[in-house]
């Protein structure tokens, strides 16, 4: 008899499991357990007496009473369960792409609940400032930069096309493809990126000489070289040659016709480039122009698909910087404004203001010191919306001030120019001003230390190291070899 109340007791407790009954109401399941115990109860009460039967049946009554509060508390965790299943499906209903990627299945859980938010953390005055430092820093995302061009250092590889595929005088103009004797000539001016780029790449692990493994193919002319040559020199001429040579490369070789020239790029650092790609479609609509005249509306720049790199001036040595306490000028700018309706009004409006050296033309101290001695110094829009200026407000630490409408900074996908410069709509010149004096002296001091960590981008080397402006530029190319992910 004690074994059988055992059974009894274990079995008035008998749970049936909740998938099959959750579709009932809660009336309906506790019917259905009640009757299950008195068919169990029919069932055994044949086979012991009728006396006895009627002490049993009294006693398995109450307990049947006590498990129907106890049968209440499971039907609401049951029900419970049920709410939260049901919630579950409708959050996933509403995110398939979850069951897609995780193959998602009530199968292999028990229970589906959102888990409970993380702690706050309670952070130290070390890590808050480690925090700032890493939101007010100079990048987008140094992190994913990082990985990313680690990825391009290793795996980028460029091929550089030969100069025989004009004509039979092409040996004459092998110098147009080759890289320059002495980069680092004063004379070169503005166009020293434009050289320095195709010096450093030759000697960059980036270099192929098998073009089947190659991600991007390198047209080697120099507009420069072409426009200083009295064999070519007029933008007709340049125009010509150029064409005649891509014309060659499709024709010898069978990689420019694989993408239309798409994975092709050229560098230049004059506006003269834009007309030397004109008589040749694909080379202007599809190949990748990498240049210091990048704006968003110039003719024969195409925004996302061609780069722009920084026009730097040739410099043998670096000084140390003036400390933001030694620069007692707010704003420093010095150039003609002939071509520049925005330089004539700051002329105009600031060009005796006792803080500001705005200058047409020559002034009492030299171009360097202007740099050295001022806190911002101005990139307004000449002839182009691009100047050496930036380069230079960098190169001597001095904030750049930005005024030049639909300019693409360099690097601006990696830099948050934000973050060490100033930008100012050109229809907001007559602000410029006191915009520059509601900067604190906090916020200064930070732009500055930011400025120090870019500078190193914004430098060339014969033989390209870390993340000097070779690699950077590459990085774009890196970024846009598109349609081409692997190697032929």
């Amino acid at each position: 008899m004690k074994h059988l109340f055992l059974f009894l007791k274990r079995s008035s407790r008998l749970k049936v499991k909740h998938h099959l009954l959750s579709p009932l109401s809660r009336r309906q399941r506790r019917s259905l357990l009640l009757l299950f115990k008195v068919l169990l109860l029919l069932s055994i009460s044949i086979s012991i007496s009728s006396s006895s039967s009627s002490s049993w049946f009294a006693i398995f009554l109450r307990r049947s009473e006590r498990s129907a509060q106890d049968d209440s508390e499971f039907d609401s965790s049951e029900s419970n369960l049920f709410h939260k299943e049901k919630e579950a499906d409708r959050i996933l209903s509403k995110k398939p792409h979850y069951q897609h990627h995780y193959n998602f299945s009530y199968a292999d859980v028990d229970v589906v609940a959102a888990p409970p938010p993380p702690p706050t953390p309670d952070l130290s005055d070390q890590s808050m400032e480690m925090e700032m430092e890493m939101d007010s820093g100079p990048y987008h995302n140094w992190q994913l930069f990082e990985a990313d061009f680690g990825e391009m250092v290793r795996n980028l590889k460029i091929y550089v096309y030969p100069c025989i595929y004009l004509s039979n005088s092409s040996s004459l103009f092998a110098a147009i493809f080759l890289p320059h004797p002495n980069p680092f000539h004063p004379k070169l001016g503005n166009y020293f990126s434009e050289h320095m780029f195709k010096v450093a790449l030759l000697r960059s692990s980036l270099i192929t000489s098998i073009p089947e493994k190659a991600h991007l193919f390198f047209l080697p002319f120099s507009v420069n070289l072409l426009r200083s040559d009295p064999r070519v020199h007029s933008e007709s001429s340049i125009s010509k040659f150029v064409t005649q040579y891509t014309t060659g490369i499709s024709r010898d070789f069978p990689f420019w016709n694989a993408s239309s020239g798409a994975d092709h790029f050229y560098v230049c650092c004059h506006s003269v480039c834009r007309e030397a790609s004109s008589k040749h479609h694909d080379l202007h609509n599809n190949a990748i122009q990498v240049t210091c005249s990048s704006s968003y509306f110039q003719r024969y720049y195409i925004t996302h698909k061609d780069v722009g790199f920084p026009q730097v001036w040739p410099r043998l040595t670096e000084q140390a910087l003036n400390t933001p306490d030694a620069r007692d000028r707010l704003v420093y700018f010095s150039g003609r404004i002939q071509n520049s309706h925005i330089r004539q009004q700051l002329i105009a409006l600031w060009g005796n203001d006792i803080l500001m050296d705005i200058f047409p033309g020559n002034q009492s101290f030299s171009y360097e010191e202007g740099f050295r001695r001022s806190r911002y110094c101005l990139h307004v829009r000449g002839y182009e919306v691009n100047t050496a200026r930036v380069s230079d407000a960098i190169h001597y630490g001095c904030v750049p001030v930005i005024i030049s409408n639909y300019y693409e900074l360099p690097f601006a996908n990696v830099l948050d120019w934000s973050k060490f410069s100033v930008i100012v709509n050109q229809g907001d010149v007559a602000y410029l001003k006191s915009r520059l004096l509601s900067i604190t002296r906090q916020m200064y001091v930070k732009m500055f230390d930011n400025l120090c960590r870019v500078r190193k981008h914004f430098v060339w080397h014969k033989t390209p190291r870390g993340y000097d402006s070779f690699h950077m530029t590459a990085y774009q190319l890196w970024l846009r070899r598109n349609i081409h992910q692997m190697p032929h």
